[in-house]
């Protein structure tokens, strides 16, 4: 239990301190860095165009790396994801950028970030599958919470580590400071492929072995009996993926563009996401012991609600300019909010598939809305701020939205608290 939850913990840390380091590097220094001729709003927007990309190479990930861990076990994929995400992320530190080599800079970012992407695609379907199926059934829901805990150790090493780069003058920032973040992740992928090295296949895999239950096809059962709930995981995301890279990514950017009205805006927001990181890393895990006592789906749904509730207030007080309220909004959007419905989610999506193709319906449901909710949100969000003079409304109506959705969807969810996880059938 202990070798699993910290296997799974690390790989996290290394993934969303990739997927911080993009993203505040998509916001803050790749437009200037890669795409100089766009201009600052074109170069934005293609900045994240590349952060969506990765996203877009999320279900093709998930994909072949749930085919591999249905079909082979769930061990072999956390070491070939967390190998190509970090990887793919240290070779990022190496580019040319447009002023040594032009447009070549900007395409191998495309192609590394699609291989980031595709390691990705499974990363957390693995860590989410492999820690649900040896959890005790009992505490599952708090157990499957405890290797988020890397996720904010992951965005706390990376938006710290942007904290501290931000403050250097611009002109050593652009020239070599901001490679230093994507060559030191390569720290986290010895430390990853050691520990899962030593990793024990999970009881229910071997149990599908013993009875010869294994699937030949994972893919093609996914789609011919779990059509229904893989939809209901995608929706369950909306709210929760959605906003946790809109509260990461866009809203950094609105700060960098409203210069006037936020000094120091290169800090601000890495900052705030520090603050944010250190709450979630407690309230993920007690909203996933919440749900072992009150059941997945009413927690989720009260986190949903939450978030659509503070949305439109949330980003009015971020237009105020007052960094203390920035930090408090960003602290409860992505503390509160965002984490109550990941809490519980850990437990939640593993429990709606049956054993045969649990790992490839949790891949599909987690990827595929996270290049609808997190990979599009911050091209659509940059675009919608560029037309309208970035107006904090497209911030707390894009974040309403996308709440009420896992709020309705919560409403389509079976309960799954206690489920059998070596049953072959879905929830």
């Amino acid at each position: 239990m202990r070798r699993a939850t910290l296997a799974s913990s690390v790989g996290s840390a290394l993934e969303y301190y990739d997927f911080y380091i993009y993203g505040l590097a998509s916001a803050l220094i790749f437009s200037p860095l890669f795409f100089t001729p766009l201009g600052a709003s074109g170069g934005l927007i293609a900045s994240f165009a590349t952060y969506g990309v990765g996203f877009a190479a999320r279900p093709f990930g998930g994909l072949i790396f749930g085919y591999i861990g249905d079909r082979f076990g769930r061990k072999p994929v956390l070491l070939l994801t967390i190998g190509l995400m970090g990887t793919a992320s240290f070779a990022i530190g190496l580019l040319p950028t447009f002023s040594q080599a032009g447009l070549l800079g900007a395409v191998l970012l495309v192609i590394l970030r699609i291989l980031q992407g595709l390691g990705a695609g499974a990363e957390q379907a693995g860590a989410t599958t492999l820690i649900s199926e040896v959890a005790p059934v009992r505490r599952r829901g708090f157990f499957a919470a405890l290797p988020f805990v890397g996720i904010q150790v992951g965005t706390l090493l990376g938006a710290g580590t942007f904290a501290l780069i931000a403050l250097a003058d611009k002109n050593i920032l652009q020239g070599w400071l901001w490679r230093i973040p994507f060559l030191a992740g390569l720290l986290l992928v010895v430390v990853a492929v050691f520990i899962r090295l030593r990793l024990n296949e999970t009881p229910v895999f071997k149990e599908l072995e013993k009875h010869k239950n294994v699937v030949k096809n994972p893919i093609g059962e996914l789609w011919r009996t779990s059509k229904k709930n893989v939809l209901i995981g995608i929706g369950l995301r909306m709210g929760e993926n959605g906003n946790s890279s809109l509260y990461s990514t866009l809203l950094v950017a609105f700060m960098s563009a409203k210069m006037g009205v936020f000094p120091g805006d290169k800090f601000i927001g890495p900052a705030g996401l520090l603050i944010a990181a250190g709450f979630s890393a407690v309230l993920v895990v007690l909203f996933g012991a919440l749900s072992d006592r009150f059941g997945r789906v009413p927690v989720y749904r009260y986190g949903a609600l939450f978030q659509a509730v503070i949305a439109l207030p949330a980003f009015y007080l971020v237009a105020l300019g007052n960094v203390a309220l920035i930090w408090l909004v960003m602290s409860v959007g992505i503390g509160l909010g965002v984490q109550a419905m990941l809490g519980p989610q850990c437990a939640l999506l593993p429990e709606l598939f049956g054993s045969r193709h649990r790992f490839t319906g949790v891949a599909m449901s987690r990827e595929l809305s996270a290049v609808v909710a997190g990979g599009l949100v911050p091209i659509v969000g940059a675009v919608l701020l560029a037309m309208t003079g970035n107006s904090w409304l497209v911030l707390g109506i894009y974040s309403l939205v996308l709440a009420l959705i896992s709020f309705v969807t919560t409403f389509f969810t079976p309960e799954t608290r206690g489920r059998n996880l070596l049953l072959l059938e879905n929830a």
